[in-house]
């Protein structure tokens, strides 16, 4: 999950494996798989950041890495 904070400065946690699109317009905008849409005061680039960060905290980002890497190996 990561945190993000509404227009009303309300955090909120989303789960970030149902974001499907990050956008400024200006504001930013969330969208999940789900068809929700959330406008938050954060940065796209932000944001992005967030969900980086939790990727690699539950072991998505290393392995997705690794996986890169062992395929470039065998090429």
């Amino acid at each position: 999950m990561i945190t993000v904070t509404r227009l009303n400065g309300r955090k909120m946690s989303i789960n970030a494996l149902f974001i499907e699109t990050v956008e400024a317009t200006p504001d930013t905008i969330i969208s999940l798989t789900t068809g929700n849409k959330f406008i938050v005061l954060e940065t796209v680039e932000d944001v992005v950041s967030l969900i980086r960060q939790y990727l690699s905290q539950i072991g998505l980002v290393g392995a997705s890495a690794l996986r890169h890497k062992e395929e470039e190996a065998e090429e």
